[in-house]
């Protein structure tokens, strides 16, 4: 069960979604919040710190000010999460982008879960690179909620995107307990044939899952890999799924990112929130 839930709330983007998202998910589970939020020190500032006492003095009102910054953004936070009764904590940083990131990881790893936004290719911040870190960095599920989210979280209806491999499988055990409350869950694979391994295909997953009580049915697509990411939503708009599972694929540093071509079509192009897993 997720007990110990970490949101990331942005600074330099709209917060409602995750706000939204994450105080309705920990109320429905009874789960502590932790929220955090980052103001961020330019890069330039903390280069001059080799200038002496003066810039150093510098560099620490310019923290200060981002800080100011992360409290704001949570001041909403921490008035919707009194209003909603859920047991919570802030955690307003002000540090230069790579700390933040890694500052974020090391939280993330003390958490059952982590909630954040959905980047915007559109609106260039630093908020956009701090949930495809946490992703990498925490060790466990990140729940991505779309830009465009709106009201409650709920995930009654849950899609599996399978292809037998160890980050889908990371992402199937990692979802453990919103499968264990869904009414309904879809097994979903692109050209399962040529794709997912004999041993772990999406009925033998099934079979898995109906040993834990769980009644799943299996949904195979043809699709080209240009294909893969809109046929996945378009599924999950047609069965009106509310969440989607899948593995995380690539690696991650804030200076050189590489993500699966799946992961960041998806990332970028999200319409259902969705749990991943690296």
């Amino acid at each position: 069960m997720y007990k110990d839930i970490l949101v990331h709330i942005p600074t330099e983007r709209a917060m409602r979604p995750v706000i939204d998202g994450s105080i309705a998910l920990a109320a429905s589970l009874h789960a502590h919040l932790d929220a955090v939020a980052v103001g961020y020190v330019a890069t330039s500032a903390a280069y001059v710190m080799e200038g002496g006492a003066a810039v150093a003095a510098v560099f620490e009102m310019e923290r200060e000010r981002a800080v100011e910054r992360a409290e704001a953004a949570l001041a909403v936070f921490k008035i919707e999460a009194a209003n909603a009764g859920i047991s919570h904590a802030c955690h307003p940083l002000g540090a230069i982008p790579v700390d933040a990131a890694g500052s974020l990881g090391e939280m993330a790893r003390l958490h059952d879960l982590c909630v954040v936004l959905q980047p915007d290719p559109e609106h260039g911040s630093f908020d956009n690179e701090l949930p495809r870190e946490i992703l990498f960095q925490a060790g466990g599920p990140v729940l991505f909620l779309p830009y465009t989210f709106r009201g409650a979280f709920k995930a009654r209806r849950i899609g599996i995107c399978w292809d037998g491999s160890r980050v889908a499988a990371r992402a199937l055990r990692d979802a453990a307990p919103f499968l264990a409350r869904a009414e309904e869950i879809v097994i979903l694979t692109i050209n399962e044939a040529d794709t997912v391994p004999g041993d772990a295909s999406a009925e033998n997953l099934a079979k898995h899952l109906a040993r834990r009580g769980l009644s799943a049915r299996t949904v195979d697509l043809p699709a080209t890999r240009a294909e893969i990411q809109p046929a996945i939503l378009s599924l999950a708009a047609d069965e009106n799924l509310d969440l989607l599972i899948m593995g995380g694929y690539g690696h991650s540093r804030l200076q050189e990112r590489i993500l699966g071509g799946v992961t960041r079509a998806m990332l970028e192009a999200m319409t259902v929130p969705t749990l991943m897993s690296h």
